[in-house]
């Protein structure tokens, strides 16, 4: 295993059953985040910004490491569109660590992102491999520090299996989500085009996570159901419409989660209406939002202020 035997090259679709062993045995795998065909296909093939761009480490049959790009746009106040890749699945062979190929994967999707055209990269590294991206150019952009509201049963425990439960145990009377159809309103920063053909996608073609609605009046709530240790949550993925408070007082009343979650931009309305249906910040918990441009994009891009996000923004699913 000379480490000038290490090749690497794009991925190929005869890599896929390696990757997803290394993907399992590297990241880990839960209820949510199944790592099969299905949900990488979902993510990196059937992603309506793209394919994403994927390379591998191989060692001549064997993939000692795998590094993706998971293609993304973002709007502009302006109007324009930000060509753009979200860094996510990446992993090493325990028998290849070490030898830098983390870096070497990472730099050389780097060149063929800013040959592509793309226009930056961005994720929510931990701060173990956030210390890595930093030295590969990339900047710290803020602290994301989401918000809860505790509801019935905060410690109720996790049921003694494997599959999710149904909806109902977390949520009554759940309803399925549909196809946004409705614009988005005024951007205050860079955010993720709102479209149906997104919503459809990002919301009901999930082939894993649980996405239910909750439907009042002009407004609505999209929420993510899960385990998170020995609790029951539901996220708030995403709020839309007329008279906000409204969709989350709904989700508030029908959950029969330990808390909501929910995450959104300072100053946006959607934040606005969580806080004043009682969320607050969550001791500790904190995600750092890091990207490097391709290009010059101007003054402010690597500033949280000059981000207008949502939870469905960041979730790495």
């Amino acid at each position: 295993m000379a480490e000038q035997t290490l090749t690497i090259r794009p991925f190929a679709t005869d890599d896929l059953p390696q990757v997803l062993d290394l993907l399992r045995s590297s990241l880990g795998e839960t209820a949510l985040l199944q790592r099969t065909p299905e949900l990488f296909n979902w993510k990196h093939v059937d992603n309506p910004f793209g394919r994403s761009i994927m390379l591998v480490a191989a060692d001549g049959p064997t993939i000692a490491g795998f590094r993706a790009f998971m293609r993304w746009e973002l709007l502009q106040p302006d109007g324009t569109t930000l060509r753009c890749v979200r860094a996510v699945d990446t992993a090493t062979h325990p028998e290849y660590r070490r030898r830098g190929i983390f870096r070497s994967l990472t730099m050389a999707a780097l060149d063929a992102a800013t040959a592509d055209g793309v226009d930056m990269v961005f994720n929510t590294p931990n701060p173990r491999s956030g210390a890595g991206y930093l030295t590969m150019g990339w900047s710290e952009v803020g602290v994301i520090r989401p918000l809860a509201f505790p509801a019935r049963g905060l410690m109720r425990k996790r049921p003694d299996t494997a599959q999710l439960p149904e909806p109902a145990d977390f949520v009554a009377q759940p309803e399925p989500v549909t196809p946004r159809s409705t614009p988005d309103r005024t951007l205050r920063g860079l955010r993720t085009p709102r479209t149906e053909e997104y919503h459809a996608w990002r919301f009901t073609g999930h082939p894993t996570a649980r996405y239910v609605q909750f439907a009042a009046g002009t407004a609505t709530a999209v929420g993510r159901i899960a385990h998170r240790g020995r609790l029951r949550e539901l996220l708030i993925s995403e709020v839309y419409g007329e008279h906000l408070g409204k969709a989350i007082h709904l989700a508030q009343r029908s959950a029969t989660s330990s808390y909501v979650g929910a995450f959104f931009s300072k100053g946006s309305p959607e934040r606005r209406a969580t806080v004043r249906s009682g969320f607050v910040p969550v001791p500790g918990a904190t995600m750092t939002l890091m990207c490097r441009p391709l290009r010059n994009l101007g003054d402010g891009i690597e500033s949280l202020d000059s981000w207008d996000l949502s939870l469905s923004d960041l979730e790495l699913l």
